[in-house]
């Protein structure tokens, strides 16, 4: 029987060790598509590009990224990021929006994951709901690329050290919904319990059609 606490700091070596081999050698790898294309209009709301700082983009590390907000009733009902990396090194590689969001005065009330019907296939992605003093929101992200839609911050570490020294390319993109709850009382809300059923029903179908308009966009990799 293997004697994973006998052997495991030198099979941790190891990996740090190719990942550090692969990481040297890795290639830069390109959209398939411009980030542009990914939801650029939706039926019923008004969509408005919005912007990163430059050293916002720079401690992030991303090589390209798309932001929009989406406008229904001239509100704000949803907003969206697609954040990809062409390539992922020491210093240049996804943050976990988890880590982010207290630095943004955004208070985590629950947290976990939820299921996402996308093309028929079936995916499991992050789902949070945040306060940031009388504002509520609920918040989808996930991580796409090289063929896989991750939600685990863990997996998504190991198949970066993985593919980097066996593969020599690690490209992916952080993929974040961001849905507003009407208070209570709101022209377009009703109870807590509603409005927050409301804005995760909004999120889910969100999440659904960006895991597809993302993957047209992204380099066909597959998976090892």
């Amino acid at each position: 029987m293997f004697n994973f606490r006998a052997y495991g700091p030198a099979a941790v070596l190891l990996v740090g060790y190719l990942f550090v081999a692969g990481a040297r050698g890795q290639k830069a790898v390109p959209l398939a598509a411009p980030l542009d294309a990914v939801m650029p209009s939706l039926d019923g709301y008004e969509v408005r590009n919005q912007t990163i700082g430059a050293e916002e983009r720079r401690v992030a590390g991303m090589t390209n990224y798309v932001a929009r907000l989406y406008m229904r009733d001239s509100l704000p009902a949803f907003a969206t990021l697609v954040s990809y990396y062409d390539r992922q090194t020491r210093g240049k590689s996804i943050h976990s929006p988890r880590n982010c969001l207290p630095g943004a005065g955004w208070e985590v009330l629950s947290g976990g994951t939820a299921p996402i019907t996308s093309n028929g296939s079936r995916y499991v992605v992050n789902r949070y709901l945040l306060k940031n003093g009388a504002t509520r929101a609920v918040v989808y992200y996930w991580y796409q690329g090289r063929g896989r839609v991750v939600a685990s911050e863990y997996a998504v570490k190991w198949n970066l050290l993985r593919d980097a020294a066996f593969r020599g390319h690690t490209e992916e993109a952080l993929v974040r919904v961001v849905v507003p709850v009407a208070p209570p009382g709101a022209p377009n809300g009703g109870t807590l319990e509603k409005s927050l059923a409301d804005a995760s029903d909004l999120g889910q179908s969100i999440a659904s059609r960006l895991i597809s308009e993302v993957s047209k966009v992204l380099p066909a990799s597959g998976t090892a």
